[in-house]
């Protein structure tokens, strides 16, 4: 049986702005050597993300993260995930 490592990029998440009465959080996020702004508008579950070069490789994955996770994010807060595939 011949058993193939799946590739992993670690995905850094930094939140800079965070609006609970607004419905939104906004931050950095950074994977291998692509950088992107994000805004997530929870209330509507609305993800932008600039600037548009390898954005397709981060949207679905970051888009699952904050799902998950943006009521235990923080102001200032660092975090990270894995993506399941090499970026």
């Amino acid at each position: 049986m011949n058993s193939q490592r799946r590739s992993e990029t670690i995905t850094y998440v930094r939140i800079t702005q965070q609006s609970w009465q607004h419905g939104k959080i906004e931050g950095e996020v950074r994977a291998s050597q692509y950088e992107w702004r994000f805004q997530w508008c929870f209330q509507q579950s609305r993800l932008w993300v600039q600037p548009t070069l390898g954005r397709a490789l981060i949207y679905e994955p970051l888009g699952r993260f904050l799902e998950n996770c943006d009521y235990k994010l923080e102001l200032g807060g660092d975090y990270q995930f894995i993506v399941r595939a090499e970026l």
